[in-house]
């Protein structure tokens, strides 16, 4: 699947390497962690039917703002008063007057040909604490060329109505800029589901100084459980299970084997996955149009060619559609739900998250923060608290197919930023990377847990790059309490620390399966592996995997069985130079690591 997106500069993004293998599926009711991850755990999720009347994919631009009829009265915080008040005419409508008009103080009359081109964004127009007001700002910046859009000190802009796409603004389809000062932009909690915010291809919206906050979206209920979709990528569910059967010496012997079996039951080859395509009776819900969401523009030549596109229900606080563009400065993206991927925002575009915090949001499947599947830079930001139903319960860089194809991840860089306190049942608690590129500098991922893999980071079939990092205190009851880092996939450690994570099973440092894993001047301290088949509470390396240590420190780990340092399996390899140490281990320091003393 081509992952064309379009980087700050205009041009195609660098896209990672890809195997193009694919694990085999295995039952999902394999032993071991399968049991403790049924979906039914997702406790506080939303789990509704979908009753969408919408394509599941967004196709076939919206050209234009369609006229839409809304009843928000918009409301201060601490005090304020109403500004003004419509009259609703249905819930697929708008009222309030025509949009297209307006009160616009300073504005020319005489529009002429410099007129029509000006550049309204240089004068920003000043919007009254009224709902209805918003909603006409913001078309008439869609009809004329942009605008800066000053919003109401200390307002509550109240949404109780959306438009017939499912968005409780009209689709951003030029430069729109909305800043605010301690500004709320809301969506009521008895109102039905709809986002908050679509940017459209060819829109570039700029926030400052908002509260984007309640934005849901459908779901549809996840098909299968989260260790079915985990093993498309990695053979930890089947290693654990073959732990329990046996001894930590033959795990990798007895899960080769049994995936030798299934390959040959199948008549399929190991690497190649199965077909996951949406079955053909499958027809859309039926249900109030409110549920769809705005169709994305097709590719055009100035575009390019997008084929990564969002689903009805991505993005319920902000969604950036392919060729959309969205710079979030000092904003708070809070409690919003996804039925989909990306609970607070989900970006197919290009979109800078700058000095802002994204906590308390959720999805049902992927994203619980952000999802990302264009470019995405997020600088000085804190993501923070979200949940995720199956993987990246902070943000995920891609998804994998479930009843659709693999959505393949962009590139994802985050700059003294933080992650942390987000979970998911699945993996990736942190962050999920799937074929993808993800780039972390000076930044922490700590205190995330996901059941499966990967506490802090998992990634799949894609290029990761820690510099001046640190994973700590994260935590999962499968493998790779810091890091999963799986199929194929490369990692690059530099300057950083993976620390005090825990994995219930094995590496609780980090865990690497058939990828090649560097670390350079890093240290690898006080990881726990520490279930009853605990094992290489630093280091846990299999499935020929590679890992490479310069100047790092693999110091202080405990696992329950040996070693307490690093395993590495008979197929695999680890290497060290002169100047690392592996040192104060327990129970013991390495396992089949050649300049290791046990």
């Amino acid at each position: 699947m081509s992952n064309d997106v379009t980087n700050p500069d205009g041009g195609a993004a660098a896209a990672p390497p890809r195997s193009g293998r694919r694990k085999l599926w295995v039952a999902a009711g394999v032993a071991g962690l399968t049991g403790v991850v049924a979906l039914a755990a997702l406790g506080g999720l939303a789990a509704r039917d979908d009753k969408s009347a919408s394509p599941d994919r967004l196709s076939d631009a919206q050209a234009s703002t369609p006229k839409q009829n809304v009843s928000d009265a918009g409301k201060a915080d601490e005090g304020g008063k109403d500004e003004g008040k419509g009259e609703g005419k249905g819930e697929d409508e708008w009222s309030g007057g025509d949009w297209s008009g307006g009160d616009w103080s300073g504005q020319d009359d005489a529009r002429g040909e410099k007129g029509k081109d000006s550049d309204h964004k240089d004068r920003a127009k000043e919007v009254p604490c009224d709902t209805d007001k918003l909603i006409q700002a913001i078309t008439f910046a869609n009809q004329n060329h942009g605008a800066t859009l000053e919003l109401a000190k200390g307002c509550t802009y109240n949404l109780t109505r959306y438009d017939q796409y499912g968005n409780g603004l009209p689709v951003i389809t030029q430069e729109i800029t909305l800043k605010g000062h301690d500004t709320k932009i809301v969506r009521d909690a008895t109102a039905n589901y709809f986002r908050i915010l679509n940017v459209g291809t060819g829109g570039h919206l700029t926030l400052k100084g908002l509260t984007i906050k309640g934005g849901q979206t459908l779901s549809r209920g996840a098909p299968t459980q989260p260790a079915t979709v985990w093993s498309h990528y990695s053979n930890s569910v089947q290693a654990t299970a073959a732990a329990k059967a046996g001894t930590f010496a033959t795990v990798e012997a007895d899960t080769l084997k049994a995936t030798a079996a299934k390959a040959t039951a199948t008549a399929k080859p190991a690497t190649e996955a199965p077909a996951v395509t949406k079955p053909a009776t499958e027809a859309p819900a039926v249900g109030k149009p409110g549920a769809a969401v705005a169709p994305a523009a097709p590719a055009t030549a100035d575009v390019g060619t997008l084929v990564e596109e969002p689903e009805f229900n991505d993005g319920a606080g902000i969604l950036v559609q392919p060729g959309g563009r969205a710079d979030i400065e000092y904003t708070e993206i809070v409690q919003n739900q996804s039925g989909g991927k990306g609970g607070g925002l989900a970006n197919f575009g290009n979109t800078r998250l700058s000095k802002s915090t994204v906590m308390r949001n959720t999805a049902f499947l992927y994203g619980g923060g952000i999802f990302n599947a264009g470019v995405l830079q997020v600088d000085e930001s804190k993501i923070k608290d979200n949940e995720a139903g199956i993987g990246g319960g902070g943000i995920a860089n891609g998804a994998p197919g479930i009843l659709l194809d693999d959505v393949d991840g962009g590139s994802l860089w985050l700059y003294k930023s933080e992650v942390t306190g987000n979970r998911t049942i699945g993996f990736g608690g942190g962050i999920l990377d799937v074929e993808g590129e993800t780039k972390l500098e000076h930044s922490k991922v700590t205190d995330n847990t996901a059941v499966l893999a990967g506490g802090g980071l998992a990634v799949a079939d894609s290029q990761l790059t820690l510099k001046h990092t640190t994973v700590a205190k994260n935590s999962t009851v499968g493998v790779g309490g810091g890091l999963a880092v799986t199929f194929d996939s490369v990692a690059t450690i530099e300057d950083s620390s993976i620390k005090e994570n825990v994995a219930g099973f094995f590496g609780g440092g980090l865990f690497n399966e058939d990828s090649t894993t560097t670390l350079r001047k890093s240290e690898v301290v006080g990881n726990r592996a520490v279930g009853p088949l605990g094992i290489g509470g630093g280091i846990f390396n299999i499935f020929d995997g590679t890992v490479t240590l310069t100047k790092t420190k693999v110091a202080e780990n405990f696992a329950t069985l040996p070693p307490g340092g690093i395993f590495n399996s008979p197929s695999s390899e680890v290497e060290l130079d002169d100047k690392s140490a592996v040192k104060g281990n327990r129970p013991t320091n390495c396992f089949n690591v050649p300049r290791c003393f046990a």
